[in-house]
């Protein structure tokens, strides 16, 4: 998979992913969402509908923020069926 995608490719792969790939979360994310008092339904929904930031060069892998007004996801493209969803986190 050719990468960094541009932040609207990288919308529209994450969307085909929900609905014929695999959505995966690091145990790091469930416990940051645990934590905020949020679920992996909140975090899918922001890849379903939040914006998209361009991709970023983190830790070794292209990452891509998305968010809505209330929330945020960092996420990597595995491949173009799977993605993680790295970390999350809360606008307060």
């Amino acid at each position: 998979m050719r990468q960094p995608l541009a932040a609207a490719e990288a919308r529209k792969l994450a969307r085909e992913i929900l609905v014929r790939g695999t959505v995966s979360f690091t145990k790091h994310c469930l416990e940051e969402l645990r934590k905020d008092g949020r679920t992996t339904v909140d975090a899918t929904n922001i890849l379903r509908g939040g914006a998209y930031a361009e991709a970023e060069w983190e830790n070794g892998a292209w990452r891509h923020r998305a968010w809505t007004q209330r929330m945020a996801v960092v996420i990597e493209f595995d491949t173009e069926t799977r993605l993680i969803v790295v970390t999350s986190f809360v606008f307060r």
